[in-house]
């Protein structure tokens, strides 16, 4: 652990599972309008959809492996995305009421983002990860 950090080495283990499941929320989330349109029959621009959520599974991915450029990246674009996608529900919800589950895919994205830095057993897990990722860098170097 390094020394900056406030958070608590013996919960990284007990961190382990609630990051895997944010991190597969995050993604669940991210392809789900993907999926939704492909079983609706809706082929239009797949490839694309299909590259985007490859690239999100990557970045996620990384995440996991302790990567810290990564970790930033996900949680600013939770917020970024989650933010436009709550506020465009919102407008969309004047008219229709489906506007209302957009808004709440982006209440969404920002619980999970918040959840990458908020919570306690996640952020030891993820700081385990940095340190050992550093640790097996700097022995290659």
């Amino acid at each position: 652990m390094s020394a900056s950090s406030p958070f608590d080495p013996r919960q990284a283990e007990a961190g382990r599972t609630p990051t895997l499941a944010v991190l597969v929320g995050i993604f669940m989330v991210s392809v789900t309008p993907f999926v939704a349109g492909l079983v609706q029959g809706q082929t239009e621009g797949w490839g694309r959809d299909l590259l985007y959520a490859v690239a999100t599974a990557a970045l996620l991915f990384n995440v996991w492996r302790g990567s810290v450029w990564a970790w930033r990246l996900t949680v600013g674009m939770c917020m970024l995305a989650g933010l436009v996608i709550f506020v465009v529900g919102m407008l969309a919800g004047s008219v229709a009421w489906q506007g209302w589950i957009v808004s709440g895919a982006g209440l969404v994205f920002l619980l999970l983002g918040t959840a990458l830095v908020g919570t306690a057993v996640i952020r030891a897990f993820l700081d385990s990860r940095w340190e050992a990722r550093q640790r097996a860098m700097r022995l290659k170097a």
